[in-house]
């Protein structure tokens, strides 16, 4: 009886000691925030971008433009190298629009880089309809990039083989070009030729203003992977999308009226080189994948915060975050020497 005892004693200490030693899923995260200030590639002057990282200090709620964000600033990183997400916002919008899921993936492992693009952001018009901003976009993107791996509190953090974008509309186009599609201008002509009534699109008359001769599209070999959210992508054909050989988690809803479902996420989808993973949602509109509003967001801005009948947003961002973290951990790899401890300060 005493070494049946002793055999049981062994054998649940040997137990007790796996359990300890097995590895968990990851460590809890809360989210950090860092500000950096870098020089517009296009007219060297100061343009930011705001970083969410993972990081070990306690939860912490922050007031960002009017956006009230599960973040705190500049608080302790964890340790490890994490992928890198570059998020570039749509035409005179703001990346903090979608804060739920910056900080979201922040939580599951990731860093990921709000840029505000000049010229086109919601304090800013004065590049939209130019060449400039067609161009000029993904360019910021890759300074955005090159200044995260500069940075003296990010770059420890950060893995440069480990870099995708997110892209909601007008940043879905900046995405492709970053991964090597080329515009086609004329797409551009023949679509507002059509449809006239597209007040977004064709507001020059699909004819963007040449501010800039110089520039032209620049791929970024760095970028691995993307998530498009309502993208604008009715000037890619499928010869200009030839180059795009990365893979592609590609959302969009069959209710969008400003970036018309059919000439952009659906042909899209159909022309890329190899088949995205395209998520159709039934009845959403094109805000849907802005973050779900407060109660005084929606008195604010109920156009950006009503959805169609049957639709739920906060659902949809439940599902939007679980597939963006499962894609990217697959397209990019996961986070390296992620520990519980957190770097010194």
């Amino acid at each position: 009886m005493v070494r049946l005892c002793a055999v049981l004693l062994i054998g649940l200490l040997v137990s007790l000691d796996s359990v300890q030693a097995a590895p968990g899923r990851h460590p809890v995260w809360s989210v950090g925030y860092h500000e950096m200030t870098f020089l517009d590639p296009l007219d060297l002057q100061p343009m930011r971008a705001i970083a969410f990282y993972p990081s070990s200090d306690r939860e912490h709620q922050s007031l960002l433009e009017g956006y009230s964000v599960e973040a705190g600033e500049d608080t302790k990183v964890a340790i490890g190298r994490f992928p890198m997400l570059m998020l570039s916002h749509g035409n005179t919008g703001t990346p903090l629009a979608l804060h739920d899921l910056a900080t979201s993936l922040a939580r599951k492992g990731f860093v990921v880089v709000a840029v505000i693009h000049p010229g086109d952001n919601s304090k800013d018009h004065s590049r939209l309809g130019t060449l400039s901003n067609l161009y000029g976009r993904p360019i910021q993107i890759s300074q955005a990039i090159t200044a995260t791996l500069g940075d003296g509190m990010l770059a420890p953090l950060v893995n440069a083989e480990q870099v995708g974008v997110i892209g909601y509309s007008a940043g879905g186009e900046t995405a492709l070009i970053l991964s090597g599609a080329q515009p086609d201008l004329d797409r551009l002509r023949r679509y507002c030729q059509e449809r006239p009534d597209d007040h977004d699109a064709c507001n020059t008359q699909g004819e963007l203003i040449v501010d800039r001769d110089d520039l032209q599209p620049v791929p970024d070999p760095r970028v691995h992977a993307l998530l498009l959210m309502a993208p604008l992508s009715l000037k890619f054909g499928r010869h200009t999308l030839a180059d795009v050989h990365v893979p592609v988690l590609l959302y969009s809803g069959d209710g969008d009226k400003l970036v018309a479902f059919d000439k952009n996420a659906a042909a899209l989808a159909r022309k890329l080189p190899t088949a995205p993973d395209f998520k159709l949602l039934a009845g959403a509109g094109h805000f849907v994948f802005l973050a779900p509003c407060n109660e005084e967001q929606i008195r604010a801005m109920p156009a950006l915060c009503t959805d169609a009948d049957g639709v739920d947003r906060e659902d949809i961002h439940r599902n939007l975050i679980s597939e963006a973290g499962r894609f990217f951990t697959h397209a990019l790899g996961k986070p390296t020497r992620a520990g519980m401890q957190t770097a010194d300060q």
